[in-house]
C-alpha cells in the first residue's frame, strides 16, 4: 500500500512551525524484513520510472535535501537511489563555497550541476545554504562580498527567497520537476546520533567540533528553516518535511515521494514510426547476411 505524503507537505502560503511538525511517526513497516522488502520494491519502481524518464529526454529530476547535521541525508541517498542507473543519476554535495564560487551570485555554483533532460539530479545542501547558515551566521556575506551586508538583512534574505523562487519556477517551465526535501530531526535524536559516532570508532571521521559548534545555534536554525520552507515551498517547487528521528521511515517517505514524482511525469518510450521500423529492418538484414 502507498504511503499518504500529503501531510509531509508545505502546502504554498502555508507558515511553518516546526514544532507542530513530527521527527517521528509510527513505523511504516512490520519488521526489519518488510522494511527491506518495501525499500526494494521503491527502488525497482524508481529504476524503471527512470529509464523511461531518460529515453523520453523530455524532463529533468532535481531533488534538494537539507537538513541540521546527523539527520541521515547521505543515508537516504545511498539507499533510496541504490538501484539507479549512475548514468541517468548524478549527486553534488555542497561545502563551503570555493575562492572562484565566491566571485560569482550566490546561486551559481550550483546552476552548474543542474540536470540534464532524461536524468535527476540530487543536491546534497543546496543553495538553500545561503539562506540558512549564512542567515544563522551573517558575517559570511562579508566573504561573499556582497555590497551593504550586514545591513537591512531581512530585506537581503527576502531578495534571495524571491531570486530562488523565479529560478525554480523558470526551471519547472523548462521541465525541471523539483522535489525539496527537509529531514526534520529533533534535537535529542541529534545528541544520541552524535554520541553514537563517538563511540564507535568506524564513524569517528563523521564527527567534528563544529558540529557541536553549530548544535548551539539550533533555535536560529530553526527559525531560519521555518522561514526558508514558508517563502519557498510553492505548487511547482513543493518542500516536504520528513520525519527523521527514524531513518527507516524517513527513507521509505522519500521513496514514495521520488515514485509519485516521476509517475506524474507519465514519461514513455519513443514510439518507432514507420521510417525508423523500415532503418531497424535494414540494420537486421545486413546483420543476418552477416552470419551467411
Amino acid at each position: 500500500m502507498a504511503i499518504e505524503v500529503h501531510p509531509f507537505r508545505v502546502r504554498e502560503g502555508e507558515t511553518v512551525k516546526l514544532k507542530h511538525r513530527p521527527t517521528r511517526v509510527a513505523p511504516l513497516f512490520n519488521s526489519g524484513a518488510d522494511y527491506h522488502a518495501l525499500l526494494t520494491g521503491y527502488v525497482a519502481d524508481m529504476d524503471r520510472l527512470q529509464q523511461r524518464l531518460y529515453a523520453a529526454n523530455d524532463h529533468a529530476v532535481l531533488l534538494i535535501f537539507q537538513a541540521m547535521d546527523a539527520a541521515g541525508k547521505d543515508g537516504v541517498i545511498r539507499h533510496v537511489m541504490s538501484g539507479i542507473n549512475p548514468q541517468g543519476c548524478q549527486v553534488f554535495s555542497y561545502k563551503h563555497p570555493s575562492a572562484q564560487e565566491l566571485q560569482h551570485d550566490f546561486l551559481w555554483r550550483c546552476t552548474r550541476d543542474l540536470p540534464e533532460r532524461g536524468r535527476i539530479g540530487i543536491f546534497n545542501r543546496s543553495y538553500y545554504e545561503e539562506v540558512l547558515i549564512v542567515r544563522v551566521h551573517p558575517e559570511i556575506l562579508q566573504a561573499e562580498g556582497v555590497a551593504g551586508a550586514p545591513r537591512d538583512l531581512k530585506k537581503r534574505w527576502r531578495h534571495r527567497y524571491r531570486s530562488i523562487n523565479n529560478l525554480e519556477r523558470h526551471l519547472h517551465g523548462a521541465g525541471t520537476r523539483i522535489i525539496k526535501f527537509f529531514l526534520h530531526l529533533s534535537k535529542e535524536e541529534q545528541r544520541e546520533r552524535f554520541l553514537a559516532r563517538i563511540e564507535e570508532p568506524k564513524k569517528n571521521w563523521k564527527f567534528s567540533v563544529a558540529d557541536i559548534q553549530e548544535r548551539a545555534f539550533w533555535d536560529d536554525y530553526m527559525t531560519a528553516y521555518e522561514d526558508c520552507l514558508t517563502a519557498t515551498s510553492t505548487e511547482h517547487a513543493p518542500w516536504y518535511v520528513v520525519p527523521a528521528d527514524d531513518k527507516r521511515n524517513a527513507r521509505l517517505i522519500v521513496s514514495q515521494i521520488v515514485v509519485n514524482t516521476l509517475k506524474d511525469l507519465k514519461s514513455r518510450y519513443p514510439k518507432t514510426g514507420a521510417a525508423r521500423r523500415a532503418e531497424l529492418e535494414a540494420i537486421r538484414e545486413a546483420l543476418a547476411k552477416e552470419k551467411d
